[in-house]
């Protein structure tokens, strides 16, 4: 069951590096022992909080370090786009397993599980837990926004199907939901292709709450790549 009480406001303290500690199946460091020393090794670092997926990785970093934990379960759905943390019975999972925050998928796409008027205040009223929504535009932060999000990320610009990802952090996006959720009670998170601490840096210029940083900080194997794509390549001589 859920821990029966409410977490402070804004568990992420303003100025935060998040650091995402996920990695798929087919990545050699996939599963929860990986992620867990993922997550330390980000601990002593200096992050201020982890964004992990599933409950298995969740329970193994929230044994591991003392930082909020922000859930998510990734689970594809026939026929709705929506993949993160889509129905209650999804953050309630996560919940259980040690999760602080819970993020969800806050765009404006069909969706299998609650709507997200319902889903955002079950979360609230009934696991006590904040909600940070991802989202990909800044009508859908402001939405989420009115409904009672803590936090509203960027996470899912340039990952809706409208347009193929860019390379660069969606700047202007974090740039305009910091002015126009200053009047609400929800921060505004930097997430998404953020790959040097300059990205970071730019990120908080903008006036964003927090940074999450991922794939930069937390796979090796494409950060590898990014290095070895720039490395001549010789034959080897027998």
């Amino acid at each position: 069951m859920p821990r029966a009480f409410a977490i402070p406001k804004r568990a992420i303290p303003r100025g935060s590096l998040v650091v995402s500690c996920q990695a798929r199946p087919d990545n050699p460091l996939h599963g929860p022992q990986f992620m867990a020393a993922m997550a330390r090794a980000a601990e002593a670092g200096g992050a201020s909080a982890i964004r992990a997926n599933g409950p298995a990785d969740i329970a193994a970093i929230r044994a591991a370090v003392a930082l909020p934990i922000i859930g998510i379960l990734k689970r594809d759905d026939p026929g709705s786009p929506v993949s993160i943390t889509p129905d209650f019975a999804a953050a309630r999972a996560v919940v259980d397993a040690g999760a602080d925050i819970v993020a969800l998928d806050a765009t404006d796409r069909p969706r299998n599980g609650e709507a997200l008027d319902v889903l955002i205040p079950r979360i609230r009223t009934e696991l006590c837990r904040e909600v940070m929504a991802d989202v990909a535009t800044l009508a859908e932060g402001l939405a989420a926004a009115r409904l009672g999000a803590a936090y509203v990320a960027s996470t899912l610009s340039g990952y809706t199907g409208q347009t193929p990802p860019p390379d660069e952090p969606d700047l202007d996006l974090v740039r305009d939901l910091a002015g126009s959720l200053s009047g609400l009670d929800a921060a505004v998170v930097a997430e998404g292709r953020y790959a040097t601490p300059a990205d970071v840096t730019r990120a908080f210029e903008c006036g964003v709450h927090a940074v999450v940083v991922g794939t930069a900080i937390t796979n090796p194997r494409e950060i590898t790549r990014r290095f070895a794509a720039a490395a001549p390549r010789r034959a080897c001589s027998p």
